[in-house]
């Protein structure tokens, strides 16, 4: 249970703190619901757990920076990056930091890059760089600069890519909407999804991004979720559960970077997706 708490920041970077406790529940519940139709594991926190940690107090930042903006509508997660100096482990008093680094007006709204850091004590756990659209949000002052996602890897290895196919079912985004603890209608709510422009309801884009993860960790890193020590990808476009995912890996710079992107019949989901990976024993 976390209680976000506004800390002092400059006014030009909003910035929000609270306090949790990583339990080994949250950490398998995630890990479970990330692993759609692949096989069990022996244990660790995902790649992607620090996402979870951080969502909450995203969403309550954003909540406070449009709570008097009569046009937002809502948020599209457009890009995200993990960078993990130290894995999640159970028991773990994580404070948790969100800055607002840069937000730019668009045709559609406001585009936030939100910055978020996980620490314990004076130990960095990970860092996250977020970027979303706030739909139809203009009472957001413009300021900092949007940097541009980083895209790692400049030598593809000698291999052919590896192209997995997956499919989510509506219980499978159920599962992971409970695990992740966000459950945005959108996720769960065909009516609501509709009412959105949607089709039915849609997957959750870190769904797709922490599914890659666990297949890359499975096949590039020995099954140990500790060698990746960074995940990024861009959000292209919805799924709904029920449309074959088509996720392609390819090994670049000597097996220390996975590129992949997750694709449907209708064109590219994810994009720009890459992990890092440490060699073995480090």
């Amino acid at each position: 249970m976390t209680t976000p708490v506004t800390a002092p920041a400059p006014a030009t970077a909003p910035a929000h703190r609270t306090r949790t406790t990583v339990t080994a529940d949250a950490l398998a519940a995630y890990r479970t619901a990330a692993r759609t139709t692949l096989p069990p594991t022996r244990g660790g926190a995902s790649p992607a757990h620090p996402f979870v940690l951080a969502h909450t107090l995203a969403q309550h930042t954003v909540t406070t920076l449009t709570a008097d903006d009569p046009g937002f509508t809502g948020v599209v997660h457009l890009a995200q990056e993990i960078h993990t100096h130290h894995p999640l482990t159970a028991g773990t008093h994580v404070d948790i930091d969100v800055t607002v680094t840069a937000a730019r007006r668009e045709a559609r709204g406001t585009r936030l890059a939100l910055t978020t850091r996980l620490t314990t004590g004076t130990r960095t756990l990970a860092r996250l760089t977020t970027s979303a659209l706030l739909v139809g949000a203009t009472t957001i002052e413009p300021f900092g600069t949007l940097t541009p996602a980083a895209h790692p890897g400049t030598t593809p290895d000698d291999t052919q890519p590896h192209t997995l196919t997956h499919t989510l079912t509506p219980a499978d985004v159920t599962a992971y909407a409970h695990a992740a603890g966000d459950l945005n209608p959108l996720h769960l709510d065909d009516a609501a999804a509709r009412a959105a422009g949607f089709p039915a309801a849609i997957a959750h884009g870190m769904h797709l991004l922490a599914l890659a993860a666990e297949e890359i960790t499975d096949r590039h890193a020995d099954g140990d979720p500790t060698r990746l020590t960074a995940l990024g990808a861009r959000f292209a476009a919805p799924t709904t559960p029920g449309t074959p995912l088509r996720l392609t890996l390819q090994p670049y710079d000597r097996g220390t970077v996975v590129r992949f992107t997750v694709a449907t019949q209708a064109g590219t989901a994810v994009k720009a997706g890459w992990a890092a990976l440490a060699p073995a024993g480090e």
